[in-house]
């Protein structure tokens, strides 16, 4: 088959095997190359930048920075990119906000080799793809109850990018210094983005940053466990 054709796929996941099986799924049909892999949604931009891939297959739980805010940091450097989230995740106000963020499709990670692929091809196309389980959520509860488009509306109000990844760093229990050091910016910096986020938020201490993070999905439940147990 002429290489020229085939669509090309950046992985995001922080899971190596994860990502292992994606690729051996993908690449059997031969119309898809894989041309990267990303373990942290920084990662996943940089590596977009730089390859500019037809779609990214996106996870939504990494580290140093989630997929939510990867998808719309691609999506604003590279709008021709095409973004399909596979997520643990069937809740409706996620998909929601990623949608509106962006992003082609949408899948579950219980989602079958064939239907992965056939999604790839679809988003690569300008189509918009969700996998049936997802699809039948949205059509029951098209539009989505008040309280869930509240929470889509509420994640990140009026957030920078920056704020964004600081948050995300902050409620992984980093420290100052290791933000700066992971952002490549000074301390002073990341205290200046920490005031700015408890004024915009309303919130006073680290701790609620965390329990603000949580509830807006910007960490997810497997750093839940470390934070809570940290905190208690």
């Amino acid at each position: 088959m002429n290489t020229a054709k085939r669509i090309t796929v950046l992985l995001a996941d922080d899971h190596t095997v994860v990502r292992e099986g994606l690729r051996s799924l993908l690449e059997a049909d031969g119309d898809i190359e894989v041309v990267g892999e990303a373990a942290t949604g920084r990662e996943a931009v940089e590596l977009a930048r730089k390859l500019h891939p037809s779609v990214v297959v996106m996870d939504i739980a990494m580290p140093l920075l989630n997929g939510l805010e990867a998808t719309r940091q691609i999506r604003k450097a590279l709008p021709e990119t095409r973004i399909l989230i596979l997520s643990a995740h069937n809740d409706d106000a996620y998909v929601e906000q990623v949608m509106e963020l962006g992003a082609a499709g949408y899948l579950i990670k219980q989602t079958s080799a064939r239907v992965l692929s056939q999604a790839v091809r679809e988003v690569q196309q300008g189509k918009t793809f969700l996998c049936p389980a997802i699809a039948r959520g949205v059509r029951r509860q098209y539009g989505p109850s008040p309280d869930q488009r509240g929470l889509a509306r509420r994640k990140n109000p009026s957030l920078s990018s920056r704020e964004v990844e600081v948050l995300q760093l902050v409620a992984e229990g980093k420290a100052n210094k290791q933000v700066a050091g992971e952002l490549g910016i000074s301390v002073k910096t990341v205290e200046k983005h920490r005031q700015r986020l408890m004024e915009k938020l309303g919130i006073h201490d680290t701790a609620g940053l965390t329990r603000y993070a949580m509830a807006a999905g910007v960490i997810e439940s497997s750093v839940r466990v470390t934070i809570t147990q940290r905190m208690g």
